[in-house]
């Protein structure tokens, strides 16, 4: 390039030849010569008829030449030496240049054509860069991976030829640098080494080139990926989100808690399978918003976006796992308030049918009212093997739990309970009347002077102020008076009477008399008064 700015000398040697290729060579280097021509030599034909007519000839085309190039006119080799060095000059013009024009024209021709195919090359990259940045971002994930496919083929493309330029660059370099290569004591005349420096120059071109191709289309190729990424996780995200949201919509339909324990069993296990159903879908969802951090911290472009999403996939998940803990919750609190009932309805029935079972007729004798007093006494006691709690403590435990069948079902067994402890309690006390009048004791007492109706002291004729003596015991032997024996039998029958109405009372109680079992207004469930021996 450099040489080419100074401009050329051209040397023409027609020593051998006529006035005829002098004046050819002439007429193409005006009309085609391609440089800044400075000067032409012109070795004249050493024919002499030919000289003659090369010197007429020439003064014709030196007028013409005259304004733009001089002709200089040399008869000799020696005298060309005067104007240019050996060192410039080929072996042919005696010189002293190393020069072989075949050689020579095939290197520029090749260097030129490498030229022109870089420049090539280096305009399509241009053009399929300008058309990557125009191009619009996909909406869809099909979309995007086929223009992703399809602008990666056109890069492979651009790469391939590429490197296939740069091998063949690298092969004329060393054509070119091949007398070097076969003889490191020689030396690349100046053309050579102009050859060499402006490969030289077009490799490196080269590579500038496919290194910033390179680096556009890692950027380019990352925005597509992060775009398809993106379509990936928001079409993840619509999934998981709708699987979550139906999963929290059946949850939420679990909103009974149960009126019994088979119910409340029942809704433990379909409670558990909507926890194995949710399993994978939350695993999912979770590890979709670990992907949607790792997006984040790889300085996604829709950073702002995906924060967001991964904030709400969390929050989902930990709404339905807190629901279900608080569903495990109040269904085991319903479980054990229903078995609390339960064992307190199977007590109460275990005491009616206890009640029921003893008898009148067999409660006539002492051995027959300790028996019955303790089989009472024994019940009483399995009260301590139940768990059952105080009114207040049922109610401070169970207080979420208390709707208002869950109230009326409490306060109907709390009723029941009252009513036989009541029971019981009255049976108690007629049984202990029947050992006290069976177990009285009759002192016998000796006959006195004094007691036989025939007698009368002396003394008993005078008045007396003293307090009168308390009537005297009457004798085993001694028969009672019909008004006493009436007394007695009213007592006795008063007491059978009432063993009879507890039992009628037990066995209507057992049959679920309406009566007993009406329950107390639903909104006072606040703490009776109970035995304490049955509320520990």
């Amino acid at each position: 390039v450099e040489a080419a700015s100074i401009g050329f000398v051209v040397v023409i040697d027609r020593r051998r030849d006529k006035w005829s290729s002098v004046k050819a060579s002439l007429t193409r280097i005006a009309v085609a010569f391609p440089g800044n021509l400075q000067l032409i030599f012109i070795l004249r034909p050493s024919r002499f008829i030919q000289r003659t007519f090369t010197d007429i000839g020439i003064k014709y085309y030196r007028n013409e030449l005259k304004k733009k190039v001089p002709i200089i006119m040399v008869n000799s080799v020696s005298d060309l030496h005067g104007y240019i060095d050996k060192s410039q000059l080929t072996r042919e013009l005696g010189g002293t240049l190393e020069y072989r024009h075949g050689q020579w024209v095939n290197h520029r021709t090749a260097i030129e054509n490498f030229a022109l195919t870089l420049k090539t090359t280096a305009q399509m990259l241009q053009t399929f860069g300008a058309c990557l940045a125009t191009t619009e971002l996909p909406r869809s994930m099909l979309s995007t991976e086929d223009l992703l496919m399809s602008h990666t083929r056109q890069r492979d493309k651009l790469q391939d030829e590429l490197k296939l330029l740069g091998k063949q660059g690298a092969t004329l370099l060393s054509c070119i640098q091949e007398p070097v290569t076969k003889c490191p004591n020689s030396t690349l005349n100046l053309n050579q080494l102009e050859n060499v420096t402006t490969m030289e120059r077009l490799l490196i071109q080269l590579d500038e080139t496919e290194k910033a191709f390179s680096q556009f289309w890692s950027s380019h190729h990352l925005k597509l990926n992060q775009c398809l990424q993106l379509q990936h996780f928001e079409h993840d995200f619509c999934k998981a989100k709708l699987t979550l949201d139906n999963l929290l919509e059946e949850q939420a339909e679990f909103t009974g808690i149960g009126d019994s324990v088979m119910h409340v069993e029942q809704l433990l296990k379909e409670h558990k399978k909507l926890e194995e159903k949710s399993q994978e879908p939350l695993e999912k969802a979770q590890l979709l918003a670990l992907v949607g951090d790792q997006l984040i911290q790889s300085h996604h472009y829709a950073a702002d976006t995906i924060r967001p999403r991964c904030v709400e996939l969390r929050h989902l998940c930990d709404d339905f796992i807190n629901g279900n803990k608080k569903k495990w919750d109040i269904l085991g609190k319903s479980l054990e308030f229903h078995r609390q009932l339960d064992k307190v309805s199977q007590w109460c029935e275990a005491g009616i049918y206890l009640l029921a079972s003893q008898a009148v007729d067999k409660c006539q004798s002492r051995e027959g009212v300790d028996i019955a007093l303790n089989d009472i006494a024994t019940f009483l006691g399995t009260a301590k093997e139940y768990p059952l709690l105080s009114p207040k403590e049922f109610y401070n435990e169970f207080e979420l739990l208390l709707t208002l069948d869950a109230k009326a079902k409490a306060q109907k067994v709390l009723q029941r309970l009252d009513d036989v402890q009541e029971i019981f309690h009255k049976r108690q006390v007629s049984l202990m009347k029947l050992a006290a009048k069976q177990t009285r004791p009759v002192q016998p007492v000796a006959p006195h002077p004094e007691s036989s109706p025939k007698w009368v002291s002396s003394k008993t004729s005078q008045p007396s102020t003293s307090v009168p003596l308390a009537p005297p015991l009457r004798t085993s032997e001694e028969p009672y008076t019909e008004t006493e024996l009436n007394s007695r039998r009213k007592e006795d029958d008063e007491t059978k009477f009432e063993v009879k109405n507890e039992e009628i009372f037990a066995s209507r109680h057992e049959r679920g008399n309406p009566e007993l079992e009406q329950q107390a207004r639903l909104g006072d469930l606040s703490p009776r008064r109970y035995s304490s021996q049955y509320f520990k």
